[in-house]
């Protein structure tokens, strides 16, 4: 019979179980094959990773296993120190150690110990106050290991030796390597030096004024690097594990070209005599003839950088190099060297000099009344006639004279290798108006440092050769050898014989005969021919946007001995008391001078030369 429509045939029973059976064979086979793949995978993955690790990355992991096991520790460069000409120690680093505790470990570990954590901090204040003395103090200590902080600094400055002694008897102090600073003679020549503290961020003493700032890559050295194994799962350092990978290289010596005597009694005698004068300020300076090398570099304001903290911005200043002025008269040598050299004037001529002149809208005046008077060139310099100058610069011309003040370095740094320094200023040829070229050659109107001013007469006293300043001899490197510092190179400013014609007629300042006295006869010291150039300059009135009628610079610039130079001393005062002159300082100096290196009496005394014809 036909099977019946919409009916489905089912299989027998043992067709469908023979069926089912080859199903969940073919499927365990494919699982496992499949098993097997993943298998293989699995295992080819882990060779993968077996080989990259055995191989590619072995070295990374075993620096990083090495580092796990390494202490770094950085061996600090011990800083140069700073002499003065003479070998005097100016400067000198202090190795220290600032000691540090955890006092919440200390209270932890005595605790584990049955002991009483109060009782044993009090015993290591007792014992620290005990080594330290008035270096601490015991309320602050007390503090400090009694809160609950993790980590405490409790005193800095600790002598090496000390922090061994309180270490070996409390080892859960711990003690950190510092370096401190120390300047022996205080005060003395603060304002060359400068000041260099520890800077905790770079575990090193860093310069951070003056000298110390500006050769701070000289006198740090470099740091080296010590590494030690540690024992696995701790900090602990294995013993006879250190070595050194990187050897520190100390810093250089430097040796300066200050003398420290001399500088001291400069110093003293700038800050009296600005007492007795009721000055606001001054500086002075005195180089060394034939080499221009800064002998004594003082200002008014000193502070001791052993502790900065209480120093004030001006006493930090050093304005002997960094405050430009108005020169007044000590600027008109460099009229007469220009008249002189250019052969438009000899000392003994005689100008006819009025009481004034007009320079464009300007009248110039001297500064006493007078009618028409018959002056020698040299009575125009020693005498300090304004209108007398300008009738000279009329004759050397406006362009050579801006060429004279050039190379007499005005308008421009030394580079005597003090920070701060400034360049002083002379007005562009493009700023000039009509009246400018009545004030630049009598001193108004332009500015510059104590230190140019050195630096003019320098030139004068160094036979017209201008050689830069500089207050760096020498540096002593690691190996206790002497590198000298490049010497500057000499400019040409004069001929010889117009720098002995100029110094010759400066002698005429100091001379001090009835009717023909010059206005720095104050600063004539017996026995010698002495050279120099008073100066007065009015200051500005910033109240009024013109000149002060109160206050004044004055300044004096000479040399010792004027027949045989040695010394070139600048003095600058800030605004003393009416009618002070700035000679009798310079006199103090180079009387000492003349007794610190017994400078030979001078063969013959200064020829009284004529200044005023009657």
């Amino acid at each position: 019979m036909p099977p019946h429509r919409g009916r489905t045939t089912r299989r027998p029973l043992q067709v469908r179980a023979r069926n089912r059976v080859r199903s969940d064979i073919q499927n365990n086979h494919r699982r496992l094959r499949i098993g097997r793949l993943f298998l293989v995978i699995c295992l080819l993955a882990t060779s993968v990773k077996l080989v990259e690790v055995q191989v590619v990355q072995a070295g990374a992991i075993s620096e990083g296993s090495e580092r796990q096991r390494r202490n770094d520790t950085v061996v600090n460069a011990e800083r140069g120190a700073i002499f003065d000409r003479n070998g005097s120690p100016l400067a000198i680093s202090i190795e220290t150690r600032m000691l540090f505790a955890q006092p919440s470990v200390i209270e932890e570990v005595q605790r584990e110990e049955g002991e009483d954590p109060a009782a044993y901090k009090r015993e290591m204040v007792a014992y620290l106050v005990e080594v330290l003395g008035d270096a601490v103090d015991e309320q602050e200590l007390i503090e400090d290991l009694f809160s609950d902080r993790s980590f405490v600094y409790l005193v800095d400055g600790v002598r090496p030796s000390q922090a061994e002694e309180i270490r070996s008897q409390y080892p859960e102090i711990g003690s950190e390597y510092r370096a401190r600073r120390s300047y022996p003679g205080g005060e003395l020549a603060s304002s060359v030096l400068g000041f260099a503290n520890w800077r905790p961020d770079e575990k090193k003493i860093r310069g951070m004024q003056g000298l110390e700032s500006s050769s701070n890559d000289l006198l740090a050295g470099e740091d080296g690097l010590l590494v030690a194994d540690m024992a696995e799962g701790s900090r602990v350092v294995i013993p006879g594990s250190s070595h050194v990978v990187e050897p520190a290289v100390p810093g250089s010596d430097l040796v300066l070209t200050l003398d420290s005597d001399l500088q001291f009694v400069a110093q003293q005698q700038l800050t009296s005599y600005i007492e007795e004068t009721g000055a606001e300020g001054g500086s002075l300076v005195v180089l060394e003839a034939e080499t221009g090398e800064v002998h004594a570099l003082v200002n008014d304001q000193t502070y001791d950088p052993n502790n900065t903290a209480v120093a004030t911005p001006e006493q930090l200043a050093n304005p002997a190099v960094s405050n430009p002025f108005e020169p007044g008269s000590v600027n008109k040598v460099v009229t007469v060297a220009a008249a002189i050299e250019d052969g438009l004037l000899m000392p003994d001529d005689v100008l006819e000099v009025p009481g004034s002149i007009e320079v464009a809208d300007r009248t110039i005046s001297d500064a006493w009344p007078h009618g028409v008077e018959s002056m020698t060139a040299t009575g125009v310099l020693a005498r300090s006639s304004n209108v007398g100058t300008l009738m000279m610069a009329d004759e050397v011309g406006e362009e050579r004279f801006v060429e004279m003040l050039d190379r007499f370095g005005l308008g421009r740094r030394t580079e005597v290798g003090l920070p701060g320094e400034s360049a002083g200023r002379v007005p562009p040829r493009e700023e000039w108006s009509g009246s400018t070229f009545g004030n630049l050659p009598i001193g108004q109107g332009l500015s510059m440092t104590v230190l140019q001013m050195a630096g003019m007469y320098q030139a004068l006293a160094n036979d017209g050769v201008r050689i830069p300043p500089r207050i760096i001899d020498a540096r002593i490197d690691q190996d206790g050898e002497r590198v000298e510092a490049p010497r500057p190179t000499g400019v040409k400013v004069v001929s010889p014989e117009t720098a002995r014609t100029v110094r010759d007629m400066l002698r005429a300042v100091t001379q001090d005969e009835p009717g023909q006295r010059g206005t720095g006869s104050a600063a004539a010291l017996e026995g010698y021919q002495i050279a120099g150039k008073t100066g007065t300059a009015q200051q500005p009135d910033p109240e009024t946007g013109g000149y002060s009628q109160v206050d004044e610079w004055i300044t004096f610039a000479g040399i010792l001995p004027a027949d045989d130079p040695r010394f070139v001393v600048a003095v600058m005062l800030d605004a003393p008391d009416p009618g002070t002159s700035a000679a009798p300082l310079f006199r103090e100096t180079i009387d000492y001078l003349t007794q610190r290196h017994e400078i030979p009496l001078s063969p013959e005394p200064s020829p009284i030369v004529t200044l005023t014809e009657r």
